[in-house]
């Protein structure tokens, strides 16, 4: 894939950040009309075919005899078990705090990028991803309590973590195999297919309030958080490193956070002060070595 300028990654670092931010407290808001994982089976469903239907003009890319197994498996991570569990887990804990432990996510794909894609790790990039981990819990560290948490919420928010960490790592080892826009495409058909059956089996249809504030959630994040937001992603770490990357997502929980104060009334403490400072200069740290190693490859290139 074509690499990013430093323009057009700010741009879609920014959109990316808002959009998924507000994911969480608007997936929170549609919970109160259907049940978890029939939602969770519509949002990516619905966002597969808007996809589908861009992509069919390079439908001679999809590749499917060839590439059936990957579409599959990153279906698994990044979106059955993903959405799924993530769905599931929004009903156990507040939005804020559900995303601030998914985002442990950067710290587990940095180990992973380091052990699978051979990514480089040094000492800054450690302490970094280890100061945003502490970032994102110091966000919300007052929800631990009795009246917000649940240990069951908890696994859950773990979970979710783990699985999409080894899916982007997954969908960036075999990206020069397949089609960028149709890995997307076809895994949020896949997932979402299968997220719409098992709610179908253990779920009731007549659950399902379709008035106009459900629809309105429902319609925003199949198009803005899945749709557009996992192009959005896969071409940022498509053209990136991954770790590098993933470190601006920790600013997700405080879109999050502050999102779910303003549409559900979830409070916002001194934390959130300094849960940001630590992930500002944790994002830092991650990308100091980057920028150094390359003005060091630009003066060899000079001489």
């Amino acid at each position: 894939m074509k690499r990013l300028s430093s323009k057009q990654t700010i741009i879609y670092i920014i959109v990316l950040v808002v959009m998924w931010g507000a994911n969480w407290p608007l997936t929170k808001l549609a919970l109160a009309y259907t049940p978890p994982l029939l939602f969770a089976g519509l949002r990516t469903l619905i966002g597969g075919a808007i996809l589908v239907i861009f992509a069919l003009h390079r439908l001679n890319k999809l590749r499917l005899k060839d590439n059936w197994h990957i579409y599959l498996i990153s279906s698994l991570f990044n979106i059955i078990l993903y959405y799924g569990l993530q769905t599931i887990g929004l009903n156990y804990l507040p939005a804020g705090l559900f995303s601030a432990i998914v985002f442990l996510q950067p710290v587990l794909l940095g180990l992973l990028s380091w052990i699978w894609l051979g990514e480089p790790m040094f000492g800054m990039k450690i302490i970094g991803l280890l100061l945003g981990s502490i970032g994102v819990f110091t966000l919300s560290a007052t929800g631990f309590n009795g009246s917000y948490s649940s240990f069951i919420g908890i696994l859950l928010a773990l979970g979710t973590a783990v699985f999409w960490s080894l899916g982007v790592v997954y969908m960036k080892k075999t990206n020069e195999q397949v089609d960028a826009i149709w890995a997307i495409s076809i895994q949020l058909v896949i997932g979402g297919a299968f997220l719409i059956s098992t709610g179908t089996i253990f779920e009731n249809w007549s659950e399902i309030i379709w008035n106009v504030p459900f629809i309105t959630y429902l319609l925003t994040i199949s198009i803005f958080v899945i749709a557009i937001g996992w192009v959005l992603y896969f071409k940022l770490v498509s053209s990136g490193e991954v770790s590098r990357v993933s470190s601006y997502t920790f600013l997700i929980p405080v879109v999050s956070i502050l999102t779910s104060s303003l549409l559900l009334n979830e409070a916002v403490t001194v934390n959130l002060l300094m849960g940001l400072i630590l992930i500002m200069v944790s994002i830092l740290l991650v990308n100091y070595k980057q920028k150094v190693n390359q003005e060091k490859e630009n003066v060899r290139q000079v001489t």
